[in-house]
């Protein structure tokens, strides 16, 4: 998706401060909504393939505005009026109304659920899927992708030479996933490209970036 939170590589957004001793969260509302992100896909099934695509919707300006746990609680807020789990009038007023013929959804969470689920995630690792198309050592060129739904390969990193370091194994494909496509599980591999390859020559030879991408991202070199 070619949007404005694809800020990799972009200048003029300012230095990133560094904050000694950061704390987990600034605020109690933002425990809350990391808490909420992990309870509601009990209920109302979705992952973070689909929480992806909801946050990365956000109008630019008010991207650009809003703090990280904003925008969790901005895709969170989109998945559920989706689902039809909540009403805009039921946010307004923060009291669940009567709906007949609502749609069901599952139990609610308990809390241990939810503390194991914090504490271990949600493994996209799967145990079978498609054989691999490189190993260790080989050269792949990323593809010019330019998909106006969700994917994880960076702008800056498309048509782009480099070396593959490792195969990580099989894993859902975020790109399908999450955009009502399926899993289509493949293999990740950590590809290694030289700044000069991804910026040009005015970065030191020896540098490198190290990306995970899928299979589908790739092609021979």
């Amino acid at each position: 998706m070619n949007t404005i939170h694809d800020m990799g590589g972009m200048h003029g957004f300012g230095r990133i401060e560094v904050e000694p001793d950061e704390p987990a969260f600034h605020a109690e509302w933002e425990r809350r909504v990391f808490a909420l992100v992990t309870a509601v896909p009990f209920a109302v099934p979705f992952g973070d393939d689909s929480l992806r695509p909801a946050i990365e919707s956000t109008p630019p300006a008010e991207y650009l505005a809003s703090s990280y746990y904003e925008l969790w609680l901005r895709g969170v807020t989109k998945l559920l009026l989706e689902a039809g789990a909540v009403t805009p009038g039921e946010l307004a007023t923060g009291k669940a109304a009567s709906r007949p013929g609502a749609a069901t959804f599952g139990r609610a969470a308990t809390r241990d659920e939810i503390a194991k689920a914090i504490m271990t995630g949600f493994s996209p690792r799967r145990a079978e899927g498609k054989p691999p198309r490189f190993k260790a050592g080989d050269r792949v060129r990323t593809r010019n992708l330019h998909p106006t739904t969700h994917t994880r390969l960076p702008r800056y990193a498309r048509d782009k030479v480099g070396t593959v370091t490792q195969d990580r194994g099989i894993f859902s494909f975020n790109d399908t996933n999450g955009s009502g496509q399926g899993e289509q599980p493949q293999h990740v591999y950590a590809v290694g490209f030289a700044l000069t390859e991804l910026w040009g020559p005015g970065h030191p030879p020896g540098d490198m970036l190290y990306l995970d991408l899928w299979d589908d991202h790739l092609d021979p070199a």
